[in-house]
């Protein structure tokens, strides 16, 4: 039995919250699915997400492509782990060949093995700043600098120097993961400096946040809205 049918007081409430929260935000259509479906997949919620990516697929005003849908799950990989992150992409295979799409789809990474350190330092300078980068491996220890290796060659090389996704809309989609996520305040305070420096505004983020709150509750709502009023506060 669906939640429609056992629970429609919870469906008639939810549903009103989730249209008062639309009717407060500017985010287009499109990133607003990017950014929910990537806040699902952060939080583990398998059918949220499936239903939330049947209407992204199928929904003209969204215009979520297949390649999209896939790359909002690979980025989340750096955020979430393999282990979460599996799941969701075995639920959007799914879909995909459901709606007629031949897999695999073409490869969308821009790395190899040999330059990935190259690209995900240009990625990652793009996001955080050269500063900010060579400060972050200037503070390494020597038996801590492999993280920062991962960090650069891995995370920004591998996963958000991939084709599919522009940065501006990547940067809002791992600003959205991790407020879902929850326990990430330094990296969020980062990503909202990050957001800024790939040229979305205190606007953009205010938009993430609100398209969000029906999914992932106010302590993590309030967590990032504390995060954007320190890092990109009201004119």
């Amino acid at each position: 039995m669906r939640i429609t049918d056992s629970d429609p007081e919870f469906t008639r409430y939810t549903a009103a919250f989730v249209d008062e929260t639309l009717s407060q935000a500017w985010i287009g259509t499109h990133d607003r699915f990017v950014v929910q479906l990537g806040a699902t997949v952060a939080i583990g919620a398998q059918s949220a997400f499936l239903d939330l990516l049947g209407t992204a697929l199928d929904d003209p005003d969204a215009a979520v492509s297949p390649v999209e849908a896939k790359e909002i799950v690979h980025q989340a990989v750096a955020y979430v782990g393999s282990a979460r992150t599996s799941d969701f992409l075995a639920i959007t295979d799914e879909a995909l060949v459901a709606r007629g799409v031949e897999l695999p789809l073409p490869d969308q990474s821009t790395s190899t093995p040999e330059d990935r350190l190259e690209r995900g330092r240009a990625v990652q300078e793009a996001i955080v700043g050269a500063e900010r980068l060579r400060a972050m491996y200037d503070s390494a220890t020597t038996d801590t600098l492999h993280f920062q290796r991962f960090l650069t060659g891995n995370c920004f090389g591998d996963t958000v120097g991939r084709a599919g996704l522009d940065l501006t809309t990547r940067e809002l989609l791992t600003f959205a993961m991790l407020i879902a996520l929850g326990g990430a305040d330094g990296q969020v305070k980062g990503h909202v400096a990050g957001n800024l420096a790939v040229g979305n505004t205190r606007q953009d983020l205010l938009d993430v946040l609100t398209v969000l709150v029906p999914l992932i509750g106010y302590p993590r709502t309030l967590n990032g809205l504390a995060a954007v009023d320190e890092g990109a506060p009201a004119a």
